[in-house]
């Protein structure tokens, strides 16, 4: 109840102006419905009995005002409320989306996408159905009861209590059938986004799929979970078709009720004809809308369990946020200061943390220095660089730019300043130049075009038939992985960033588009700071300063010639990757190779021969 209390109050009641016309034409068109019987109650015992056929006239020409009039008012009952719901989505649907946006990376690594699909799709969904329908239901039937009652009691206090008897049934059944079914609605949701996540994996890894031959074991994976949630679906429908038909008989034994109790006490002339028949049209008004009770406590469990799941993301506070007091980051000169740095992942369950991934990190970067970062797999580059743009916030330590904790500086301001560029670039459903200019979607096409060329994407873009307006696929797909490597260059060119994160972004290409790849980021690295991830050696050689990683530590540092000379994990690496085509490269007459000859005969990381392998 809470939940479906904070789901009203946060999004029903900022339209409160609009809800109370709704509810005054639900009132109206409830009232004239309850005013009929009445009517007819009056021409069947004066006017038949009577033999009186212009209060007859009368009484016909009032139900047709009636008729009119609750015409009128039940379409603006009904259209105003679909227009409550549908803007009750609206802003739910924007405030998941927006919360998700602002959320840190760490609720992303421990969330899986069908979850939050899921949520912002079929939950919200229950909820419209509620919001729609159920609550004005509810009123109605709440309004519809208190004034039949009340007319009945008033006409003839005996033959309503008699009539009514079955009535306090349905209400004890209604709260049973909620505590049952709640449950199993909370199961449903969750099956649901279970379903959408295992959906979303086969769309996305369609390629692998296909590649592997595992079509028909994705479509039995599919399959349990579908076939779940129709079990949980047909378990629930069991419950609510039980409780609605269980409704109808208790209806029918009101009916039975009143002609057993009732007529005798017509024929006897104790009640008039036309009681009895109002009595038996307003049961009828009743028997409808009760009846549907069962419907109203499914559509309200049902949000309440969507509720619940909405509200679970929406009361997550992100990890990483803007400190109170924290200002506008000036223009940075460059330095970037890590000072005894640990770090360590939040677990799957909230509260619960991982062993430290980086610790006691120390070093400084002068300004248009290149700091390659170096390692084996899962030793903690990534995680070393994501620190800087504040993807996660340290757990020990901190991270100064120019001197100053970057907590101090506001999330965007600090990452309008940093550049990055991921191994695997992704580019959104749009034109090229829609992505180029993410980041700042204000750039002049002159600024598009300058920061494509300087990224050696101009010319690929260009030989397209419509150029910058080129649309590509969901992803970018429709592009070469290279291609889709230099317009994410080209979109962290635009922003201009004075500190530039690469994450080995020529990993995963070919010889040739690595070449090109290198000249484009050979262009940008100038005057910035740049942060190299480098699965390679070769990546960095031409380094003002190489850190080795090795299980979150920093394990050796110095320039790529001073670190062959130290004999340690960074010489087994060269020794591993390099030393034998340097050699083969000295015999053919390309250059020394003794003790780092050869770093230094090859083009230098960020200078002007390009960007270093």
């Amino acid at each position: 109840m809470d939940t479906l209390k904070r789901l009203v109050s946060r999004y029903l009641l900022r339209y409160w102006r609009q809800a109370v016309v709704t509810y005054l034409c639900m009132t109206v068109t409830t009232v004239t419905g309850l005013v009929v019987p009445m009517v007819i109650r009056n021409v069947i015992d004066v006017g038949l009995a009577g033999r009186n056929p212009g209060l007859i006239d009368r009484a016909a020409l009032i139900i047709i005002g009636i008729s009119a009039a609750s015409a009128v008012f039940s379409f603006g009952q009904r259209y105003l409320h679909a227009w409550l719901a549908e803007n009750m989505a609206y802003d739910i649907r924007n405030d998941l989306y927006d919360h998700v946006q602002h959320l840190s990376f760490a609720f992303h690594d421990r969330t899986e996408t069908g979850q939050l699909i899921s949520r912002c799709t079929s939950d919200v969904n229950a909820v419209l159905r509620f919001s729609g329908w159920a609550i004005m239901q509810a009123i109605n039937i709440l309004l519809m009861t208190v004034i039949a009652l009340a007319v009945l009691f008033t006409t003839d206090w005996k033959l309503a209590a008699v009539s009514i008897l079955p009535l306090p049934v349905v209400a004890v059944m209604a709260v049973v059938f909620r505590q049952r079914i709640r449950p199993i609605f909370r199961a449903i949701q969750q099956q649901f986004a279970v379903m959408t996540t295992v959906l979303q994996e086969n769309l996305l890894g369609a390629q692998v799929v296909r590649a592997f031959a595992r079509e028909q074991y994705e479509m039995r994976k599919f399959n349990v979970e579908v076939d779940r949630v129709r079990r949980q679906r047909l378990q629930s429908i069991r419950y609510w078709v039980t409780n609605n038909q269980t409704n109808i008989f208790l209806f029918s034994l009101c009916t039975t009720l009143l002609l057993l109790y009732g007529g005798p006490r017509a024929i006897r002339g104790e009640l008039t004809v036309g009681v009895l028949v109002a009595f038996s049209s307003y049961l009828a008004l009743l028997a409808g809308p009760i009846q549907s009770i069962g419907e109203i406590v499914n559509s309200a469990t049902e949000a309440t369990a969507a509720g619940e799941r909405i509200f679970e993301i929406l009361d997550t506070q992100s990890e990483v946020a803007d400190a109170p007091d924290a200002v506008e980051a000036p223009q940075f000169q460059g330095t970037v200061a890590f000072e005894g740095v640990s770090f360590r992942y939040s677990g799957r369950e909230p509260g619960r943390v991982g062993p430290l991934t980086i610790t006691d990190v120390s070093f400084e970067a002068a300004p248009n220095q290149t700091i390659a970062v170096v390692g084996s797999t899962g030793s903690g580059k990534s995680t070393l660089v994501s620190l800087i743009p504040r993807f996660y916030d340290v757990t020990q330590g901190a991270v100064k730019i120019d001197g100053v904790d970057i907590r101090r500086y506001t999330l965007e301001s600090l990452r309008r300043q940093v550049g990055i560029v991921m191994q695997e670039p992704l580019l959104f459903a749009g034109t090229v130049r829609e992505n180029i200019a993410y980041g700042r979607p204000d750039a002049t096409d002159e600024e598009i075009t300058r920061a494509a060329k300087v990224a050696q994407a101009h010319d690929f873009i260009t030989a397209f038939p419509d150029g910058y307006d080129t649309f590509v696929g969901e992803r970018g797909y429709t592009l070469s992985g290279g291609q889709r490597q230099r317009v994410s260059i080209a979109r962290a060119i635009l922003l201009d960033p004075r500190i530039l994160v690469l994450d080995d972004a020529t990993a995963a290409v070919d010889t040739e588009t690595e070449h090109q790849i290198q000249q484009a980021l050979a262009e940008v690295m100038v005057g910035r700071t740049t942060f190299v991830i480098a699965q390679r050696l070769t990546t960095a050689k031409g380094a003002d300063l190489v850190l080795v990683m090795d299980h979150g530590k920093v394990a050796e540092r110095g320039t790529h010639a001073e670190l062959l000379e130290q004999g340690g994990l960074y010489r087994r690496i060269y020794d591993l990757q390099l030393r034998d085509q340097e050699e083969q490269l000295a015999r053919d007459g390309f250059g020394a190779v003794a003790d780092g000859e050869a770093a230094r005969t090859r083009p230098a990381l960020g200078k002007e021969n390009g960007y270093g392998r």
